[in-house]
C-alpha cells in the first residue's frame, strides 16, 4: 500500500482501538465526530478501513457498545459525499442497471406485503435497511474513479485483516477459549459440534470463514500483482495461514462456496497454476498449522489446562456429522430441514404474494419474531425460542414473497449474471461470474444476502467492477 493510504487507516484503526478504552458514551460521541470527519474527507480510505471495522465489529462492540456506528455513518457519509459530488448531473444519480431495478422492486414488494400481513413497521424497516445499507457501497463506489492501485490497496487490507483474524483464532484454540475473548464470550455454552470450532473475532466460525475465503482471494490477487517480488515468500506463508485457519473453522459451508468460486474461476481462465498452487498450499496447511494445532489443544487437555472442552475435532468428523443420523433428525425437528419444511408450508397458503418481509427466518425476525410463527408451531430452541435465521436464502424469499417475490429476485440474480457475462473475457468479469455462483451456492445455507461480512466485500467488488467497466468504456471512446 501506499505509504499516505497506509498511515491513513493506521489513524483510523488507533481512534478505534483508544476508543475501545473509553466510557461508551464518550466512545460514541468521540467516533462519531471523528468518522463523519474522516468518510467526508477521504471517502476512498474510509471505505477500505471499514473492511477491517465491519469484521471485527461483533469484538469491538461486545467491549464497547460505544463503537457500533462507525460503519452506518460512514457508508451514510460517503454516500452524501456521492451525492453533493454530482448534484450538477442529477441524472447520473438516478441511472440505475437491470439488477437495481430488480432489487428496489423486491424490497419495495416485501415491505408492502409484510405491512398488509401485520409485520410490525419497525421490522420491516429493520429489514430494509438490511438490504440497502451494503448496497449504498456498490451506488458509492460505482461512480467512483479509481485505479488499480485502490484495488491493491484493497487486497491489502482485506489480508491484513485477515491476519489479524487467524493469529487471534490461534490463540483462541490454543488457549481453549480462554485468552483475549469478552467474558460473554469465553464462557459461553457451545455444543459439542461447535466447541471445536474457532469463533475469532467475527463471532461466528461460518462469518469468519467467509471473511477468509476473501483473504485468500486477497493473497492470489497479490501473487498475480507482484509475480516474483519480494512478497513471494511472505504471500505463500499467509496463504498456508489463511487455509489452515479456514479448515479449523469446519464450516462445511464456506468450504463447498469455496470449491465453488474456485472451480469456476480456474475453468474459465484456464488458469491451472492456481489450483496447483491452492492444492500445495492446502497440504502444508494441514501439516502445519491444522494437524499442529490439534495436537496442541490435545495436549493442552491432557496435561495443561483444565477447561471442560470437547476434543480438537477433525476434518473427516464434521463431514460425518452432516449425514450423521441424530444430526439428520435434529435439523428434521428443528434445524435447517424444519425452516424448510415450514417455509414451503407458509408458502402453500399464500403462493402469490408470501407473507412479507419480518415474517419468516430473516434479520427482522431475529431481532423483532413474527406475527405468524405461534400459528405454524415455530419454536426453534436453536437461536433461543422464535428468533432464528432460515439458513436459507431461498426459503426464505419463497416464504415471505411468494410467487412474483421469487421471480423479482430471480430477475435480480439472472440480470447481474448477465451484467457479468458480458465482460467474460476479463479477469475480473470472470471472478465476479464465479463470485455470482459461489454467492448462489451459499445462498442454500445462509441468508447470504443479509450477512454484513459478505455483502460487504460482495457489494464493493461489484461497485469497483462498475467503476472499472465504465473506465474501459471511456476509454475506449476518446
Amino acid at each position: 500500500m501506499e505509504k499516505q493510504s497506509t498511515v491513513t487507516i493506521l489513524i483510523a484503526v488507533a481512534v478505534m482501538l483508544i476508543a475501545l478504552l473509553l466510557p461508551s458514551k464518550i466512545a460514541l460521541l468521540g467516533t462519531a465526530l471523528f468518522f463523519v470527519i474522516f468518510s467526508f474527507l477521504q471517502p476512498q480510505q474510509s471505505l477500505l478501513f471499514l473492511v477491517i471495522y465491519v469484521n471485527i465489529r461483533p469484538f469491538l462492540i461486545e467491549v464497547n457498545s460505544g463503537l457500533k456506528l462507525i460503519g452506518d455513518l460512514i457508508i451514510f457519509v460517503v454516500f452524501a459525499w456521492t451525492l453533493l459530488r454530482y448534484r450538477r448531473n442529477i441524472g447520473s444519480l438516478f441511472t440505475f442497471k437491470w439488477f437495481e431495478w430488480s432489487y428496489f422492486a423486491f424490497i419495495l414488494f416485501g415491505s408492502i406485503i409484510g405491512l398488509l400481513n401485520d409485520v410490525a413497521p419497525t421490522a420491516v424497516i429493520f429489514q430494509i435497511r438490511t438490504f440497502i445499507i451494503m448496497y449504498l457501497l456498490y451506488y458509492t463506489i460505482s461512480r467512483m474513479e479509481l485505479t488499480k492501485k485502490w484495488l491493491m490497496q484493497l487486497a491489502w487490507v482485506t489480508v491484513w485483516i485477515n491476519l489479524v483474524m487467524s493469529i487471534h483464532g490461534l490463540i483462541e484454540k490454543l488457549s481453549l477459549r480462554q485468552l483475549l475473548l469478552p467474558e460473554e464470550w469465553k464462557y459461553k455454552v457451545l455444543s459439542a459440534t461447535n466447541a471445536v470450532r474457532i469463533y475469532g473475532l467475527a463471532g461466528n466460525p461460518n462469518s469468519l470463514a467467509l471473511v477468509l475465503f476473501f483473504g485468500i482471494i486477497g493473497v492470489i490477487y497479490l501473487q498475480h500483482v507482484y509475480q516474483a517480488n519480494k512478497y513471494k515468500w511472505s504471500l505463500r506463508i499467509l496463504l498456508v495461514l489463511f487455509l489452515g485457519i479456514l479448515v479449523l473453522t469446519y464450516s462445511r459451508g464456506t468450504w463447498i462456496s469455496a470449491v465453488t468460486f474456485g472451480i469456476v474461476f480456474i475453468v474459465m481462465t484456464r488458469k491451472w497454476y492456481i489450483l496447483k498452487r491452492l492444492v500445495i498450499s492446502g497440504i502444508v496447511s494441514i501439516i502445519l498449522v491444522y494437524y499442529p494445532a490439534n495436537l496442541a489443544v490435545h495436549y493442552l487437555q491432557e496435561f495443561g489446562m483444565k477447561v471442560d472442552q470437547p476434543g480438537p475435532g477433525s476434518i473427516g468428523g464434521r463431514f460425518g456429522e452432516t449425514f450423521d443420523e441424530k444430526n439428520l433428525a435434529l435439523m428434521t425437528e428443528s434445524g435447517r430441514f424444519f425452516y424448510i419444511k415450514k417455509g414451503f408450508e407458509i408458502f402453500g397458503d399464500h403462493p402469490v404474494t408470501g407473507t412479507g418481509f419480518g415474517s419468516f427466518g430473516g434479520s427482522a425476525t431475529l431481532s423483532y419474531g413474527s406475527p405468524i410463527y405461534d400459528h405454524y408451531g415455530i419454536n426453534s430452541d436453536i437461536y433461543g425460542g422464535k428468533y432464528f435465521y432460515s439458513d436459507n436464502q431461498y426459503i426464505q424469499v419463497i416464504a415471505e414473497t411468494g410467487v412474483i417475490g421469487v421471480l423479482i429476485f430471480a430477475l435480480f440474480l439472472l440480470s447481474m449474471l448477465w451484467y457479468f457475462w458480458k465482460a467474460r473475457h476479463t479477469n475480473f468479469g470472470v471472478f465476479m461470474i464465479a463470485l455470482w455462483f459461489s454467492t448462489g451456492v451459499s445462498g442454500m445455507y445462509y441468508n447470504i444476502w443479509e450477512l454484513k461480512m459478505y455483502t460487504l466485500f460482495y457489494f464493493i467488488l461489484l461497485g469497483t467492477f462498475t467503476a472499472f467497466t465504465k473506465l474501459q468504456t471511456k476509454t475506449a471512446n476518446d
